[in-house]
């Protein structure tokens, strides 16, 4: 009988040995219950091939051809990533909408006598759960925004209040994305539905009842949106400001953004990206600074001429929240754990607010 879902912690409850996703993996790259693994019992080709036949030909022929091909996939699975599993073996398996494919499958893994079970509904009924999550319903638990202009550590800071047992939620680590136009990271975005079940599932996670620290953001992090309700609440939120001398800051972000001053072609690429903003003179100094190496100066004239006026922009929008302000003379770790208590305190006083 296949398993329900009315909740996104359902499936840690019901405690299946794995989750199997035998869609597509396009499908899957796009989006998948968080842990599942990829046993495509159709390819991307396949899947493009078995679907014109079934819009073309005959709906018949695609489901015959369909069968053949999942069986071969099957066994193929079965021999290789199933080989070593052990008789009393409980897989839960999906595929887009809980048919064809999945059933297949785990029909087979029944047959072996491994205790296989379907999702109903699919990957499309944990689709509707992450959407009346995070759009059908309010924000779980109060917010504290962690603010500052950029090179204040902030993501860094993150990790320490988690570290310390505080409520957190890194947006940008979700997000894959440092949230700047330098900020691609390796391996790229998530889509925007894989983002949001990774929220999801995030959200799910948290004591409503304790405040929850978030970097202040913008409501788009690369080219992936936030959630109106979370952005909502985020505005909402009182903030806790970082502030940080100039050079403090440049020499952090020198040593942050190694991945990018590595690769030259990137960094100038990165940097003519912002001459629509500037002047072509300024646009030259920085290019001559990167060409230079002289990566601290250049990270302090980003910040002075482009970064520092745009956040001050966007936090004049928000002047009427309540606001704190603590300044750190330095970056280092040594620096960062000596002030992690007293930022705890404000931080607790803002959630009493």
């Amino acid at each position: 009988m296949p398993v329900s879902l009315v909740s996104l912690t359902d499936l840690a409850a019901l405690d299946f040995d794995e989750i199997l996703d035998v869609r597509s993996p396009a499908e899957y790259a796009e989006d998948h219950i968080p842990g599942a693994i990829s046993l495509p019992v159709l390819s991307n080709e396949e899947r493009a091939r078995v679907g014109t036949i079934y819009t073309r030909q005959s709906p018949f022929l695609a489901r015959k051809i369909g069968a053949a091909i999942v069986a071969r996939n099957a066994a193929m699975h079965i021999e290789t990533a199933l080989a070593d599993k052990p008789k009393g073996y409980r897989p839960l398996v999906y595929c887009w909408r809980g048919g064809q494919r999945s059933g297949a499958f785990a029909l087979i893994l029944s047959q072996i006598g491994w205790r296989a079970e379907t999702i109903e509904g699919g990957w499309r009924s944990y689709r509707r759960l992450v959407q009346e999550a995070l759009y059908g319903s309010p924000w779980p638990a109060p917010v504290v925004l962690l603010d500052g202009n950029t090179g204040t550590a902030k993501t860094e800071i993150l990790g320490l209040l988690r570290a310390a047992g505080m409520q957190v939620l890194d947006l940008e680590g979700l997000a894959n994305h440092r949230g700047s136009l330098f900020g691609a990271m390796p391996g790229g975005q998530p889509a925007q539905k894989g983002f949001e079940t990774a929220l999801a599932t995030a959200r799910a996670a948290l004591d409503p009842l304790r405040p929850v620290v978030i970097e202040a953001e913008s409501s788009r992090i690369g080219h992936l949106n936030l959630p109106r309700g979370l952005w909502e609440a985020m505005k909402a939120a009182p903030r806790l400001e970082l502030s940080v001398p100039l050079a403090a800051r440049a020499a952090y972000l020198a040593r942050r953004y190694r991945d990018v001053t590595d690769d030259p072609a990137r960094l100038l690429a990165t940097i003519d990206g912002l001459a629509p903003q500037h002047p072509r003179a300024r646009i030259e100094a920085w290019r001559a600074l990167a060409a230079e190496g002289a990566f601290e100066a250049l990270a302090a004239g980003l910040m002075a001429d482009h970064y520092d006026p745009r956040y001050g922009r966007q936090r004049a929008r928000f002047e009427d929240r309540p606001t704190r302000r603590v300044t750190l003379d330095g970056l280092d770790p040594g620096a960062l754990a000596s002030s992690l208590p007293g930022l705890m305190a404000e931080i607790d006083a803002l959630a009493r607010l």
